[in-house]
Order: structure tokens, then sequence, then C-alpha cells
């Protein structure tokens, strides 16, 4: 199965608590990654496929080589083998780092890259995967799926944020537990219900 999401910001403390920009009701940053690698592997199974995009991590230690082992021990912890689209607070030298590290995981590689974006074809529908959210214009059967702006969105039927904060979970039947990808079918749910919302506007 494929599942989708973005901006788990593992170990960045200062989203911890109350904040006008991604609220995180966190004692601290190991109470915080831990409900996300919990919630995750509730729902991903081993041999799944995780589009993540962007803003993994934002940790910073010395030696710097340290916050990208601190993170690639998160990383492996999460099942899945991982699509990773790089988000503006996810350095070349982490990239790097979980390149050199990498491991085959059910048969594929644990963890693969794509600086810009990604795109997929699913049913009628495309996918294109990036962190930021993208004006795409007027067309056809595409979706952009993104992250970057946390708890908002963008006021465009056509841009679905599914980062670990986004607003338009409010489109599901069900809320989900913190940190937890979506599924296509939820996705789904999300592209009908704005698209239903934008047409009730009108």
């Amino acid at each position: 199965m494929q599942f989708f999401t973005s901006d788990t910001h593992f170990f960045h403390k200062d989203l911890l608590g109350d904040n006008d920009f991604a609220p995180r009701p966190f004692a601290n940053v190991d109470e915080m990654n831990q409900t996300i690698i919990d919630n995750w592997n509730a729902r991903v199974a081993p041999g799944d496929t995780v589009y993540h995009l962007g803003d993994i991590a934002l940790y910073f230690t010395r030696p710097a080589s340290k916050s990208d082992e601190a993170v690639f021990e998160v990383l492996s912890q999460l099942n899945g083998n991982l699509e990773l689209i790089k988000g503006n607070h996810d350095s070349r030298a982490l990239f790097k780092h979980l390149a050199a590290n990498n491991y085959v995981d059910h048969g594929e590689d644990k963890f693969r890259f794509h600086d810009v974006g990604a795109l997929i074809k699913y049913d009628h529908r495309q996918y294109y995967m990036t962190h930021y959210p993208m004006m795409l214009g007027i067309v056809n059967q595409i979706i952009n799926l993104h992250g970057h702006i946390h708890h908002y969105a963008v006021p465009v039927k056509e841009n679905i944020n599914v980062g670990v904060d986004t607003p338009e979970q409010r489109y599901l039947a069900q809320k989900l537990p913190f940190g937890t990808p979506f599924s296509t079918s939820e996705i789904e749910q999300m592209v009908t219900g704005k698209a239903a919302e934008f047409r009730d506007k009108q």
C-alpha cells in the first residue's frame, strides 16, 4: 500500500506546546517522536511505501554528524520504504548520511531520494508531490500533494496539505492520531471534500 505524510519535524523542540504555526502538545521531543513512530507503525506495514514530502527533522548538535545519526535511528524505526522529497529543513548532509547507510527492507531500498518532487498515477488521477505547494493553474486530474505550511491550507481545490498538522483532515470521516500517514483512500476523501466545499461556495 501507499501512504503520504509531511513535516514530521522530529526533534524540533520549538514546536512543542502552543504556538501559531504547528502547535504540538507534548512534554518533550522524545514523547513527540515516539508518538509519531507509534501511530505511523500502527498504520503502515513493513513493505508498504510512504511518500514523505519533506521537513523530516530539525535537530542541531555538535558534531553535526550526531544529528544525522539520531534522525537515521528514528527513521529506521518506521515501517515501510520511504520516498523522501527534500524539504527546506532537510539538509543535503542528512540525505547523504541516509544514502550512505541505506539498507534493503523487504526487497527494496529503505530510502529513496527526490530533490524536488515525484509524480505517481492513481486511478484516473495524477498526484504531483512536492514539499512546497505548487500553483499549477488550470489542470485536469492533477492534484498537488504538499506540506510546508503546517496547519494552514492553500485556497485552491487542487492543493492538498498532507502534513501531520494539516487542517484538511476535516474532510475525513474520522480524524487520525497525530503523525499517522494518510492512505490513498483518505487522500481521495480530502480531494473530494475540498472540491465539494469549493462548489458550495460558488
